[in-house]
């Protein structure tokens, strides 16, 4: 969904640095965390590795909707892996995106950062909303357009912040543009919500232990 789609040499090499480096402390922070666990959870591990190719594979399916848009599938990711997981994951699915020529190198950081938000607020949403919204369907769903709203709102931060190199707009102008690109991807938001509901709500019918705090 929220993906920053400029090339290299969009952003000045100060705020290129500035993203990559705030991606890479929350990348080795996530590492921490994981090399913290006592036991290591191998479920979360292959989850993380499924979650990997699945989404990178959808990440690259492009839906003819306003010039073309996609799907993320990150609060999937958080569900599923965790968000310190789910941190790494979609780090390593920009990293790779870049490799075949989807987004500039240098925003690798960037995407990561917006990615990470989205990974982070679904997989809290999900949790929070357990005791009020028991069923899954619904859960992941307002979990998706709730991470995949902050990443708009994180995406345009972004943009905003580190300008364009180029591009001979204002800041009103640039602004206008891309709340119009964010509308468009909470529409399609909408779809990776039902399809997230879905996912979730079947893995809880026959792998329930699968599902981070579902299962007792």
């Amino acid at each position: 969904m929220a993906h920053i789609h400029l090339e290299d040499g969009s952003f000045s090499l100060l705020w290129v640095a500035v993203w990559w480096t705030a991606a890479i402390i929350l990348a080795g922070m996530a590492i921490y965390l994981m090399r913290s666990e006592k036991k290591p959870d191998r479920r979360k591990i292959t989850l993380a590795a499924f979650c990997t190719a699945a989404a990178f594979a959808i990440f690259q399916v492009s839906l003819p909707i306003f010039g073309g848009v996609h799907l993320n599938l990150t609060p999937l990711i958080g569900i599923l892996a965790g968000p310190a997981a789910g941190s790494l994951v979609v780090l390593i699915i920009n990293i790779l995106s870049s490799a075949i020529g989807h987004g500039g190198w240098g925003l690798i950081g960037a995407n990561t950062l917006v990615n990470i938000v989205e990974v982070f607020v679904g997989y809290a949403c999900f949790r929070l909303l357990k005791s009020t919204i028991p069923d899954l369907f619904s859960r992941a769903g307002i979990a998706t357009i709730a991470g995949l709203f902050c990443g708009n709102i994180v995406m345009i931060l972004i943009v905003i912040i580190s300008g364009v190199q180029g591009v001979n707009q204002g800041t009103g102008q640039i602004l206008t543009g891309l709340s119009l690109i964010a509308a468009v991807n909470m529409g399609v938001a909408v779809i990776e919500a039902f399809i997230t509901g879905l996912i979730v709500a079947y893995i809880g019918k026959i792998r329930p232990d699968l599902l981070i705090g579902e299962h007792p």
